[in-house]
């Protein structure tokens, strides 16, 4: 046989385990680490999993010493808020000197300058800013990635963004997932009209499915956005209409979302900082993953995680997310997000990395897809310049990739002078 690539003398090659069904409990202690191996990609699929003295014998077009580098899938980040306009930078002073963000969204700032900002921006405007930021996504080894929109709170800003997603899909080689979150936040003039407001948002549910432009459905169930009652109604009427749901739930109060999204069989509830005891039995007692955004918590400067530690143990399958957004986590850098998993949710090495492979892509639908590396699967992985497994959360802040590949073909690497490139794989 003669591959199209062989990668050889990788020193550990990381394959969490492909399941129909995310990993919960002692599952997601376990990953599978071979060490000293080789991998062989012919046609974008892996073709092949061995041992290095094995890759000495076999044929390839080309072949890619790892030099002891540490191989994983390509990393799946299955939150993130990708396609805005604008900026919030002369907020962040605001929020040191203490302002609190009533007042700020009270003087324009906020979700409310997002918004502004979103649908002033042309299409092409938002396609190259968003592609800025997917660039850097892929830069830090994702290859998998949600985008969402909620920008717009009408229905022309929102398709808009739905319309950008769909670009990048289309540009890029990556596998790009999106949610309509029209329920994002309630504008000024509904005030008073928030059951209004909702039915013209879940009014876009046809043209949304008809046109193709999202795989799920998000609303914000929080004190002050939208009811469990309210929640429901919508993700009811996404789900039969064909959309997967998923839900921002218990971020601030304990409101129920955690148990609202079990009993629907969401894909995900995100956020989960305020979640109940009973909230995580019910998520415990299904197949929906808690996506849990600690670089949000980090970035709000407050004290209190999700109870991760309790959730995996209780038996919740537990993802990982950048939350990456203009306003509560301005990050792309997923692997920032996998030390903030160490140090504030007390996760093990093995753990965070199931939470960003295998248990991220089910969280998002692509649990058979992505998140793995098995035979007959797409070659997405990525070469990291890191002694093991380990090293990654560890060693903080910092970008460990050397190389991204998707479907075999190189996307990204780091140039030897130690700049970036992108490859002509786009």
């Amino acid at each position: 046989m003669k591959f199209d690539l062989l990668v050889f003398n990788i020193g550990e090659l990381i394959l969490p385990k492909k399941t129909q069904k995310p990993l919960k409990g002692d599952d997601m202690k376990k990953l599978s680490i071979l060490k000293n191996a080789a991998i062989g990609v012919s046609h974008g699929s892996v073709e092949w999993i061995g041992s290095n003295e094995e890759a000495n014998s076999l044929e390839a077009v080309q072949r890619v010493d790892a030099k002891g580098r540490v191989v994983s899938p390509g990393l799946v980040d299955p939150h993130t808020h990708l396609v805005f306009g604008g900026s919030r930078e002369n907020e962040l002073a605001m929020k040191q000197a203490g302002v609190p963000y009533l007042e700020i969204l009270a003087g324009g700032g906020g979700i409310l300058s997002t918004v502004k900002a979103t649908k002033d921006a042309s299409e092409d405007e938002l396609f190259k800013k968003a592609s800025f930021h997917l660039e850097r996504m892929i830069s830090h080894g994702v290859t998998t990635v949600e985008a969402k929109s909620g920008y717009g709170l009408d229905r022309l800003t929102e398709m808009k963004q739905l319309r950008v997603a769909m670009r990048l899909k289309e540009q890029y080689p990556v596998t790009i997932v999106s949610t309509f979150l029209g329920p994002h936040a309630i504008p000024p003039s509904y005030k008073g009209r928030e059951n209004h407001f909702l039915d013209e948002m879940a009014g876009l549910l046809d043209e949304i499915r008809e046109e193709g432009l999202a795989d799920f459905a998000d609303i914000f169930c929080e004190t002050g956005v939208f009811s469990i009652e309210q929640s429901r109604e919508f993700l009811q009427s996404a789900k039969s209409k064909g959309f997967g749901l998923k839900i921002h739930a218990d971020e601030i109060d304990p409101l129920g979302g955690a148990e609202l999204a079990a009993s629907l069989d969401a894909a995900s509830a995100d956020h989960l900082v305020a979640a109940s005891d009973e909230g995580i039995d019910r998520l415990a007692e299904s197949n929906t993953v808690a996506v849990l955004l600690p670089g949000t918590t980090f970035y709000l400067g407050k004290d209190q995680y999700a109870r991760a530690r309790e959730m995996i143990d209780s038996g919740v399958a537990v993802a990982l997310a950048t939350d990456f957004n203009p306003g509560s986590c301005v990050t792309e850098n997923l692997q920032m997000i996998m030390s903030l998993a160490a140090l504030k949710l007390k996760m093990t090495a093995e753990e965070i990395w199931n939470a960003v492979t295998v248990n991220a892509a089910h969280a998002i639908g692509k649990g058979t897809e992505a998140g793995t590396l098995e035979i007959g699967q797409n070659a997405s992985f990525v070469l990291w310049d890191i002694p093991n497994y380990q090293y990654i959360p560890y060693h903080f802040g910092v970008n460990h990739a050397q190389s991204v590949y998707q479907a075999g073909k190189k996307l990204w690497e780091r140039k030897p002078n130690g700049e970036f490139q992108l490859s002509s794989a786009r």
